[in-house]
């Protein structure tokens, strides 16, 4: 079903038409009418040529100089009135392009949101944010560090296009990626044409935070080849990734804990009655 937005553009188009036939065939009528009125002045000119010294103007050649002059003037408001419907069928398209790329960037949102929360198996929501941050953001190599409440350190747990190896542990509070997991604030680089990959400073650092508790970060270090900058629904993916994607981490990692607790106790039963 067509928009509000959809519907008044349609409507704006189909009134821009009409109004363009409609100017276009009555500037060839005022054509033809100053023609035929040049015509009728050229013939009175060259009778009043008769005259040797004096030009006599009559009453009806001053009557066809101001048709004309009220034709040559209807004609130009009616051309600034066609250009003005122009500009305005430009507008309307323009705005038409930007409602279907902010609805297309609410459905990719409501998606992404959506397969965050639709399972508790850890591997599966790493995999999940994953496929987000390459389809959604158009990372090439990035990883996801979660943070050790033990000893207060960062570690990657998932990555693209680098090992979780290369990617070195990270103090709470320490350098780029332990400051931002201390404030919770997002860390862009101010030069991304000219950065360089370093594991210790990322291009991107996005704090994964529920409320104000951080319990890791996203860090990015290449973009896709295709993908020079960020756009702003990239940005509205880096929030939601900070909040949905921590939660379902959170819930994952609960859940996955207590299964394990619930088999050793199981298990512990199982021994106890035989």
């Amino acid at each position: 079903m067509a928009t509000d937005d959809e519907k008044g553009v349609s409507y704006n188009a189909e009134e821009f038409l009409q109004l363009f036939k409609k100017g276009a065939e009555f500037t060839q009528d005022l054509l033809k009418e100053n023609e035929r009125l040049r015509f009728r002045i050229l013939q009175a000119e060259k009778n009043l040529q008769s005259t040797d010294d004096e030009m006599i103007v009559t009453d009806e050649n001053r009557k066809l100089v101001e048709k004309i002059e009220a034709l040559e003037k209807e004609k130009a408001e009616i051309l600034e009135r066609i250009l003005q419907v122009e500009r305005e069928n430009q507008d309307f398209a323009e705005r038409y392009v930007e409602v279907e790329a902010e609805n297309n960037n609410l459905a990719n949102l409501y998606i992404a949101s959506y397969q965050l929360h639709s399972t508790l198996d850890f591997r599966e929501v790493l995999q999940i944010i994953t496929e987000i941050i390459i389809n959604l953001i158009g990372a090439e190599e990035f990883a996801i560090l979660l943070l050790d409440e033990k000893t207060n350190e960062l570690n990657a747990v998932a990555t693209e296009g680098i090992t979780c190896e290369e990617i070195p542990s990270m103090v709470m509070g320490s350098g780029i990626i332990g400051s931002v997991a201390k404030t919770g604030d997002n860390y862009f680089v101010e030069d991304m044409a000219g950065y360089a990959r370093d594991f210790q400073n990322p291009m991107v650092c996005i704090p994964l935070k529920i409320k104000e508790h951080v319990i890791g970060v996203i860090v990015i270090y290449k973009l896709l080849i295709q993908k020079k900058n960020f756009a702003p629904v990239d940005y509205e993916l880096f929030t939601l990734l900070a909040g949905h994607a921590a939660t379902a981490i959170f819930s994952s990692k609960l859940y996955s804990e207590s299964e394990r607790k619930l088999s050793t106790i199981q298990g512990f039963i199982q021994l106890l009655t035989k």
